[in-house]
């Protein structure tokens, strides 16, 4: 049974949804609930594009106990192409191969398990294009 936070967080995660300021247009991943830009409280839903580009990454050797079987793995702040800043782990890539200005997209993948007998949970991390 996955957790109420697990709940809460299924449209972004699963659906790539995003708020967007029905007064100036900026868009909020995950959504909130006041504008910083403008103080609006308004949003739309809205399903982001699935590509961007990493402003920054950095690898992790000694990660949190639920990612280390992952390790070493890596960590982007990733500009989506519509305009919210994401933080993600990326997957698929060689070392080296990351670079600032790197063009990603995300894809679903399973994230981690929820201890040894615990659910698993699936979120998106970035692919190099």
């Amino acid at each position: 049974m996955p957790t109420a936070r697990t709940w809460r967080e299924y449209p972004q995660r699963y659906r790539y949804e995003a708020g967007v300021c029905k007064k100036c247009g900026k868009w909020f991943f995950p959504p909130r609930l006041v504008c910083n830009k403008c103080g609006h409280r308004e949003f739309e839903t809205k399903a982001m594009k699935r590509t961007g580009t990493i402003l920054t990454h950095t690898v992790i050797h000694v990660p949190p106990k639920p990612f280390a079987d992952q390790a070493p793995f890596a960590v982007a702040v990733v500009e989506m192409d519509d305009g919210p800043r994401i933080t993600t782990q990326v997957a698929d890539y060689q070392d080296g191969q990351l670079k600032i200005g790197q063009a990603v997209k995300l894809e679903f993948r399973r994230s981690f398990a929820d201890g040894d007998s615990g659910p698993i949970n699936y979120g998106y991390k970035a692919v190099p294009i």
